[in-house]
């Protein structure tokens, strides 16, 4: 078993699951879908290929900064109505949602160590741009961390790792792991394609955990 941790951090970050139509949610966390979809994007594979192999692997979140939720102001014209006509007059407003200043740490943990070193060694030099969340949400600073292909189960990586960012070290850090049976549910496990848009659902169980030490970025 081995772990790969990533770092997520920009300016902003956005992590919808439920957005439908005009509205676009975030959630206070990154998604598997999305963080499975930044991997992709890292790997060079098109929407229209599988990702079975990414999302079997378990995922956790260690939450170092929390993000500040925020809301984008949108309007969009020319939209189509529900006779599938779009009408230059009409003008809708589309909230969107995102996370402000948030940093995380990711950990990817499978058996597949062969899986996991291609995915460390793409997010190094990634085929296609890496975002958090939306194509405008960039990362500001590298998403690849030195020496974190770790021969360690999910729990332990997350908890050994350095803070990513200077803060109280007696401030308890947000831990969030996959779990098979139990834990709140989330609707962002990837099914099929992405193309497909399908995701079914997972557990997550949180818990409280103290880091000491300070990663020197």
């Amino acid at each position: 078993m081995a772990t790969l941790l990533l770092r997520l951090q920009g300016p902003m970050q956005s992590w919808g699951t439920t957005s439908r139509f005009d509205e676009r949610d975030t959630q206070l966390e990154p998604s598997k879908s999305g963080v499975i979809g930044l991997v992709c994007a890292a790997l060079g594979r098109d929407r229209a290929e599988l990702v079975d192999d990414l999302a079997r692997l378990r995922m956790g979140v260690r939450v170092d900064r929390e993000g500040v939720p925020m809301r984008d102001y949108q309007t969009a014209t020319g939209v189509i109505n529900a006779e599938g006509k779009a009408k230059a007059d009409r003008t809708v407003i589309s909230p969107r949602y995102y996370l402000a200043d948030a940093v995380f740490l990711v950990g990817l943990e499978g058996n597949d160590q062969t899986l996991l070193e291609r995915i460390y060694s793409a997010l190094q030099a990634p085929y296609w741009p890496l975002a958090l969340g939306r194509k405008s949400f960039v990362p500001s600073m590298p998403v690849a961390l030195s020496d974190a292909l770790l021969p360690q189960e999910l729990p332990a990586a997350l908890c050994s790792w350095p803070r990513l960012v200077p803060g109280d070290e007696q401030q308890p850090l947000r831990l969030l792991l996959e779990h098979t049976t139990e834990g709140a549910v989330r609707l962002d496990q990837p099914v099929g394609t992405y193309s497909d848009r399908r995701f079914g659902p997972r557990f997550v169980k949180q818990e409280m955990l103290h880091v000491l030490d300070t990663i020197d970025s």
